[in-house]
């Protein structure tokens, strides 16, 4: 199969449309379902149209541009996309980039008169950040299956309102049950979020797998006392408590040769009082691992972990499972006409694990799904100075439209 595409992207058309839809929302916040999010989806929508594309918006408010461009329209299509909600204060690429190199994918290949072999479509799945409404993911983890809309639309949010009924408000209370288009195909390009590309002066990662997530809140209770009159060996110290079971986490992944990372990403102390021993510590755990029994047995070793302390520094330990995803391996046969398209471009690209979680993880269970990395500067990302270079965002959407053009002319 010939995998040298001379078919260009409108450049100037997709870096403006990035521009253009990162500039609305304050500080580039759009949170799912607020009038930002709707300012972001109705752009979002007007581009579809535009193109000629059927709009289509399920109950969750998934938001879908079909194209239709051939003649076997009941064939199950290719989609491609991403989110376009965003965490507070955030840059303009993460989910965004995705969904606007999608839509670009299907204007470039309506003005070079390709004829596919089935439709294409793409679509912005609703609170992949899960910001303002948990889980994280969630436009796509229902329209998998693996959530009921029902039980996803009465969600309460970090302000109190309620998911169906702010869908409803904005205008994006779709009628399409989840799950009414299923794809031949699942293509989402994405920056990598990370520093490994830019790092490695490499423009395309070919994402052959997504690491399993496990997050935990685990409480410690101990005895408040005086911090200048209690000897140190007769203390019930929580702090010291937590400090040792992220000593010890850190030592684990070390271990790994970087298999597991681990990450005590928030900490509270009870009283937290600069001269009280804390009676109370209560911190996050973020484990993840790409392979599914390593990742149980960092679970299991820090349960063992857990109870031993609890003996020797007698304090109460509590473990409460906030999220648990398992590993996902995407199709090989996409990820490697990802190598090759790429080759064909004369770009070089490497395989690579992700190391965040994704629409695409969701999408695995009913269809063959895959991802393509490009460089994010420094690896910042969920950050304003978020950047990826133009020629990157350029080469990635390249290959996803020489992706497209072999599976769509099969």
């Amino acid at each position: 199969m010939e995998f040298t595409n001379k078919v260009s992207i409108n450049t100037e058309r997709l870096l403006n449309r990035i521009k253009e839809l990162g500039g609305i929302g304050m500080k580039g916040t759009r949170l799912a379902a607020s009038d930002a999010d709707k300012e972001g989806r109705d752009k979002l929508v007007n581009w579809m149209r535009e193109a000629g594309l059927d709009v289509e918006i399920d109950r969750i408010g998934n938001v879908f541009g079909i194209w239709y461009g051939t003649k076997n329209k009941n064939e199950a299509p290719i989609l491609l996309g991403s989110h376009i909600d965003t965490v507070i204060n955030a840059g303009r690429y993460d989910g965004c980039y995705g969904v606007l190199s999608g839509l670009e994918v299907i204007n470039t290949l309506q003005e070079t008169s390709f004829v596919p072999n089935r439709p294409i479509a793409v679509v912005a799945f609703t609170n992949e950040e899960g910001v303002r409404y948990q889980p994280d993911m969630m436009g796509s983890l229902v329209y998998v299956g693996g959530l009921s809309v029902d039980d996803a639309l009465k969600t309460v949010g970090t302000d109190n309102t309620i998911l169906g009924q702010e869908l409803e408000r904005i205008g994006y209370a779709g009628t399409k049950e989840p799950g009414f288009l299923k794809p031949h195909a699942y293509i989402e390009l994405h920056i990598e979020q990370g520093p490994i590309l830019d790092k490695m002066g490499i423009p395309i990662g070919a994402v052959e797998n997504l690491q399993g997530i496990s997050w935990q809140r685990i409480t410690i209770e101990g005895s408040a006392n005086h911090a200048g009159t209690t000897p140190t060996h007769m203390r019930r110290d929580a702090g010291l408590a937590a400090a040792r079971v992220i000593t010890k986490l850190r030592e684990r992944a070390n271990a790994s040769c970087e298999r597991t990372v681990a990450t005590v990403g928030t900490i509270e102390f009870k009283p937290n009082a600069v001269n009280v021993i804390p009676s109370n510590a209560t911190f996050t755990v973020d484990l993840r691992n790409p392979n599914e029994q390593e990742l149980q047995e960092e679970e299991q070793e820090l349960a063992n972990y857990l109870k031993e302390l609890s003996a020797s520094e007698e304090v109460y330990i509590k473990s409460e499972q906030l999220v648990r995803f398992s590993p996902v391996t995407f199709d090989k046969t996409i990820v490697k006409l990802v190598e090759q398209v790429a080759s064909g471009r004369g770009l070089p690209s490497i395989r690579m694990t992700s190391g965040a979680g994704h629409d695409a993880e969701m999408m695995t269970s009913i269809c063959p799904a895959a991802m393509i990395f490009v460089p994010s500067i420094d690896g910042i990302s969920h950050n304003p100075k978020e950047c990826t270079k133009d020629t990157d965002l350029v080469s990635g959407a390249h290959v996803l439209l020489d992706v497209v053009m072999n599976l769509a002319g099969k």
